[in-house]
């Protein structure tokens, strides 16, 4: 006879299932990762005198902001009823509510779209913000370029003028100058698209020639009312006396010529189309890139939530008690997109 004990039946050491442990883990690993984006967020923000607030500079939309916190909160209680619906094993309720709580997930991003289309709409991108008035003048000034550089790719690609330098814009000037002088289109262009280009040729030298004084006016870093080059530059320079130089210009001085660019009534559409109002956002770029970076990774985490939504939906009337679990879990995912999304709403928009 042996009296060997039996062995103790093995149990479980968390009463939940090994899915939902493994969620609240995965979970645990995205809380750090978000905390360390809000953290760095906090530390910039209360470390940067002169952060960006005016909405009308950074185009925060508050009230998109908060339409968006209002369908996340909406989502995740229907969540919830959703998964109550499984527990009861009401299949089609469940599909109803998750249904719901898909079509807002699309609500939401179709909201942050419209945000992240004025924000692309008025170049508040990471790297592209000028954030003092120097920068915002060269700015400008590279953006009036690329408008003359894409207006005389007309010429060029059309064959009106024949290059074989077509980037070469200094050149090709003088060439689109004189084209009004020329009788007959070049061999393989169009009568129409000749004559139209004809006609604009001298409103684009024109709008070259605005551009190219403000380009030599940044380099020399004199006044708009001051001669750049040439003979009277070196003879206003020749005026000064010693320790004196030449008035520098100013950022007042280029919103005015731009102003009066876009007002132009042969190529302000142009100008006013491709050039950027100038005007200088102090840690403009630092914001851009945590607001991208921390909304970006956020709407992230909602379409990685609408995938495990499509899959329950997926099944349609197969619907059964064995995804009563896969329900929770993607339910506690979708919380906690919600929670993050609660904090970054008031740091970004109300702060």
């Amino acid at each position: 006879m042996s009296h060997t004990a039996k062995p103790t039946a093995l149990k479980m050491g968390i009463p939940i299932p090994n899915s939902k442990l493994g969620l609240w883990l995965f979970l645990g690993t995205e809380i750090m990762f978000f905390t360390a984006f809000i953290g760095s967020y906090i530390v910039l923000r209360l470390g940067s005198r002169g952060w960006p607030t005016d909405t009308h500079d950074t185009h925060i939309n508050v009230i998109l902001g908060g339409l968006n916190t209002f369908v996340l909160i909406v989502s995740s209680y229907l969540v919830v009823v959703a998964h109550e619906a499984m527990a009861q094993k009401n299949f089609a309720k469940a599909r109803t509510y998750l249904t719901g709580t898909l079509l807002l997930a699309f609500v939401f991003l179709g909201i942050k779209s419209a945000e992240y289309y004025g924000k692309i709409s008025n170049d508040i991108l990471p790297g592209h913000i000028a954030e003092t008035s120097s920068q915002a003048v060269k700015k400008a000034s590279r953006e009036l370029e690329v408008v003359v550089r894409d207006r005389f790719a007309e010429y060029t690609t059309s064959g009106v003028v024949p290059t074989d330098r077509p980037n070469d814009i200094v050149n090709l000037v003088n060439q689109i100058a004189t084209l009004p002088s020329v009788a007959t289109p070049p061999e393989g262009v169009s009568e129409g698209t000749f004559n139209a280009l004809k006609e604009s040729a001298p409103v684009d030298a024109e709008l070259f020639r605005q551009w190219m004084n403000l380009h030599q006016h940044i380099v020399a870093n004199v006044s708009l009312k001051v001669p750049a080059i040439g003979p009277e530059y070196l003879a206003a320079r020749a005026e000064l006396k010693e320790g004196e130089k030449l008035p520098e210009l100013e950022y007042a001085e280029v919103t005015s010529l731009l102003t009066d660019m876009k007002a132009n009534e042969k190529y302000g559409y142009y100008v006013t189309k491709g050039v950027f109002e100038p005007h200088p956002i102090v840690y403009g770029n630092i914001f851009a890139s945590t607001y991208f970076l921390m909304t970006g990774f956020h709407a992230i985490h909602v379409v990685v939530g609408m995938i495990l939504f499509w899959l329950v939906l997926k099944q349609g009337s197969k619907l059964d008690e064995k995804w009563t679990d896969f329900v929770e879990n993607s339910g506690l995912y979708w919380h906690f997109v919600d929670l993050v999304w609660i904090f970054l709403f008031p740091m970004l928009y109300i702060i």
